[in-house]
């Protein structure tokens, strides 16, 4: 009867070491999946962060031409009030 037991025993050990290195199996896989991920996400913000800065220097460039055409336009509006002053 002992030997039923320590048979039964050992089935039983051998099925939780075998649940552990399966679930180690997981754990590795869901580490090699996160690192993925990141990876992923690190490139996605660096391509972002160049597109944002672009579109910063673009709005630069068009405030300035902005700013150049309403100049000329003020200019043009401040000639037109001295010339209907007299």
């Amino acid at each position: 009867m002992l030997y039923y037991v320590l048979i039964g025993l050992s089935l039983v050990l051998t099925g939780v070491a075998g649940l552990q290195m399966a679930y180690m199996f997981y754990l590795d896989r869901l580490d090699k999946d996160r690192k993925k991920r990141l990876r992923h996400l690190e490139r996605r913000c660096k391509s972002l962060t160049l597109r944002l800065e672009q579109a910063e220097s673009r709005i630069e460039e068009l405030n300035i031409v902005l700013e150049l055409h309403y100049r000329d336009r003020n200019d043009e509006e401040q000639w037109a009030d001295v010339i209907d002053d007299r």
